[in-house]
């Protein structure tokens, strides 16, 4: 399935409920902070183990919850989700050239 069919989906999903309503910019916003919090829980008192090998499933339910809101906000700020990450990536090269970050974990204002 493309990134385009799935966005699709995800807001025939929201449309048939007739959520759109609900839908304005900020509470996107604070749900897409919500869901990362709760991304964030997934890795809560791991100790060491930087990697949620037990909890992948919830990982996963976590993070589709995150971008199931950027779609929604994206949807109602009018913003093309692959453009918008193309011009982002566009942006970080400009900041992080290989020649400079390659293997490295500073910010591209201290390379």
């Amino acid at each position: 399935m493309t990134f385009s069919e799935v966005q699709q989906e995800a807001l025939a999903f929201r449309d048939a409920r007739d959520w759109l309503q609900f839908h304005n910019p900020k509470d996107l916003a604070l749900s897409i902070s919500l869901e990362a919090a709760e991304l964030l829980e997934c890795f809560q008192w791991s100790g060491d183990n930087l990697s949620p090998e037990g909890s992948r499933a919830r990982v996963c339910e976590e993070l589709a919850d995150v971008m199931m809101y950027c779609i929604y906000l994206a949807d109602v700020e009018g913003i093309d989700i692959p453009s918008a990450l193309h011009d982002k990536i566009r942006r970080n090269a400009e900041h992080y050239p290989v020649e400079k970050s390659v293997g490295s974990p500073k910010k591209y204002t201290e390379l």
